[in-house]
């Protein structure tokens, strides 16, 4: 029953993400592409991996960035038995264990930005995700003591990070980390350094939606990545940002979600209530450097509400952000403003809270 529960989420991430990935190309269509320009779809990291890549070595290019995934997620996937985060999961409370260079770097990471947060990001969430069962065939509404109970297994300053010896615990039995979401970003990072080291100057990562645009397009002229229209079909934009050697990630309650009674249950929970977020804030969009760094905050500020979320954003060197309401208002940070267009008459820029 679990595999087929695992086998089923894995097929709704997988749609949402072929959607993504067929609207990124949509939008950049458009472009003349060289004669260098190959566009290679995959499965991995539980998603459809697309990478637009453009150079003489493209395709060595690929095949390396392809072996390097598969190493990350054979370390990092919860849904792998015997890697080495199911192994910390296994030893929770019992012992530490010793993990590689690439697991240590992203858990640390993670810890970082769930203090940066306040909590409102948390790797040790995974006890309360998997009550919910959210994007499987029988999600369900957890009882208040099923909650109550695991809530207490939620709390990032339990994971053990011992740099001497290399190794990662957790202080008690039952808790679990689940880095699925930031260790993408970390994915699209080493792919771009792959390509780096293969020279290859312009390129679109995208993993399932996590979005690294390397360079400029083949025709000199910036990136065009659609941020999703979080109350309409998958594929519709509210707007785009014009980009180049940026990663752009977003998180929104439209990815996973099923219906109860006439309300909507969502995939994004916030680690201190154990329920589906309720902030004013349905999609955040981090725009930055660094990959991780866009994973690292977009579910933390979506959960923590909009006014402390740009008021942290525009504390971060080199991030940027744009957030989209309920009320179908959209706020972007200053670092972003002259880049981002909204092509959604429906949606309302606003330039100040």
């Amino acid at each position: 029953m679990i595999g087929l529960i695992q086998q089923n989420i894995f097929l709704v991430i997988v749609i949402v993400a072929l959607i993504i990935a067929i609207a990124a190309y949509v939008i950049n269509k458009n472009e003349k592409e060289s004669e260098e320009t190959v566009v290679r779809e995959f499965y991995g990291l539980g998603t459809i991996i697309r990478l637009r890549v453009d150079g003489k070595n493209r395709e060595k290019a690929i095949q390396e960035a392809m072996d390097r995934l598969n190493i990350i997620e054979n370390k990092m996937s919860v849904f792998k038995e015997f890697s080495e985060v199911s192994m910390i999961n296994k030893n929770a409370g019992v012992s530490n264990q010793a993990v590689s260079t690439d697991t240590y770097f992203v858990i640390n990471k993670a810890v970082e930005y769930s203090r940066l947060s306040e909590g409102t990001f948390d790797p040790t969430i995974r006890p309360i995700v998997s009550l919910w069962r959210i994007g499987s065939d029988n999600p369900r509404i957890p009882s208040k003591s099923e909650i109550t109970s695991n809530l207490k297994l939620v709390n990032y300053e339990d994971i053990i990070l011992d740099e001497k010896s290399h190794s990662i615990g957790l202080k008690h039995t039952k808790q679990a980390i689940d880095i699925g979401g930031i260790a993408k970003g970390y994915a699209a990072d080493e792919v771009k350094k792959v390509f780096e080291n293969n020279r290859i100057k312009s390129a679109l990562i995208d993993l399932g939606g996590n979005i690294y645009a390397l360079g400029t397009k083949p025709d000199k002229t910036l990136w065009k990545v659609g941020i999703q229209n979080p109350v309409d079909t998958r594929g519709e934009h509210i707007g785009v940002i014009s980009v180049e050697n940026k990663s752009v990630v977003t998180s929104g309650n439209y990815e996973r979600y099923f219906t109860k009674e006439g309300k909507i249950y969502h995939h994004i929970i916030d680690p201190k209530t154990g329920y589906p977020s309720e902030s004013e804030v349905i999609s955040s969009t981090i725009i930055s450097d660094h990959s991780i760094d866009g994973d690292g905050l977009s579910t933390g500020v979506y959960i923590m509400g909009l006014e402390k979320s740009i008021k942290l954003i525009e504390s971060l060197k080199g991030i940027d952000a744009i957030f989209i309401t309920k009320n179908k208002e959209v706020y972007a940070t200053s670092g972003i403003k002259n880049n981002f267009k909204i092509t959604n008459t429906e949606f309302n820029y606003k330039d100040s809270l």
